[in-house]
């Protein structure tokens, strides 16, 4: 049965699917053969779109295995597609704008995600279900270089599951450079960076699969990025960025197959919301 949910150390929002009522429960939810029958056509859609997902995840799969094929003979090394020069470049420029965000812990609850530095007065933008779930504790960041600092709350925007945190200017946080609105494109290639699981700075790469997707993010449905590069919990608050080392969304919502992990379907918030919600949170707060 399918799951639809979200990312990070909690789960966050709920991805919203054609199947859905607008209050989350499935329409296929009836009982008796009824209810059989509308999961078998509903299993029957999902096998079909994942025969297009599977054309996509190419890219996704070439940037895992280039570097074990290398030292592979015959054939096997020949075909492995090497990893574009660009995304290379892209991933070496992110990374140290990345952080992992901590949140609460001790006797009382706690979370984790990811963010990234949006300037260069230090401040990050991350996903506001993350503080949500941390019980509004106290958040630490860690650097991509292992340095941590506690982190201030400038603001948060739960309809829209972003908040801004600041981190002294000791940090030296480099500033990712953000896409121009409006131009990303299907079918670009785009790597997610973050901590999937802790485990800080890991990147991963796929395509733009969609724009303008539905999806319930923080108070109310909005458009999202839809990629098919692999992200999974922990990489919430995280870039997409593209082949340039630009932002072009927050990754915030996965789909998953009975709850588990990434299945190649993934939504992030594009980053013309992005900055205007972080323009505004840091406005109000300083």
């Amino acid at each position: 049965m399918a799951v639809q949910t979200g990312l990070g150390e909690p789960r966050g929002p709920w991805f919203v699917s054609p199947e859905l009522d607008p209050d989350g429960r499935r329409r296929w939810d009836v009982p008796g053969s009824e209810r059989e029958a509308a999961r078998r056509s509903w299993r029957g859609r999902l096998l079909s779109a994942a025969a297009v997902v599977a054309l996509s995840t190419v890219s996704g799969a070439a940037a895992g295995t280039w570097a074990a094929d290398q030292d592979a003979p015959g054939p096997a090394a020949a075909s492995a597609a090497p990893v574009p020069a660009e995304l290379v470049t892209a991933a070496e420029k992110t990374v140290p704008g990345v952080v992992s965000v901590m949140v609460g812990g001790a006797s009382g609850a706690s979370a984790s995600g990811s963010g990234f530095a949006i300037d260069n007065e230090q401040h990050i933008v991350t996903n506001d279900h993350i503080l949500a779930r941390g019980g509004s504790g106290p958040v630490t960041v860690e650097t991509s270089d292992g340095r941590r600092f506690t982190a201030e709350v400038v603001g948060r925007e739960p309809a829209s599951d972003l908040a801004v945190l600041k981190v002294p200017a000791s940090a030296r946080l480099s500033a990712l450079p953000l896409a121009k609105p409006n131009s990303t494109r299907v079918g670009e290639p785009v790597l997610a960076v973050g901590s999937p699981l802790g485990l800080a700075g890991t990147v991963t790469a796929g395509i733009v699969s969609a724009l303008n997707r539905q999806v319930r993010i923080g108070n109310g449905r909005h458009t999202a990025v839809q990629t098919d590069a692999s992200i999974n919990p922990g990489n919430s608050g995280g870039p997409l960025v593209n082949a340039r080392g630009e932002v072009v969304g927050v990754n915030t919502a996965i789909a998953t197959i009975d709850g588990n992990g990434s299945i190649g379907i993934g939504f992030a918030i594009p980053i013309d919301q992005v900055q205007q919600t972080a323009d505004t949170i840091i406005g109000r707060g300083g």
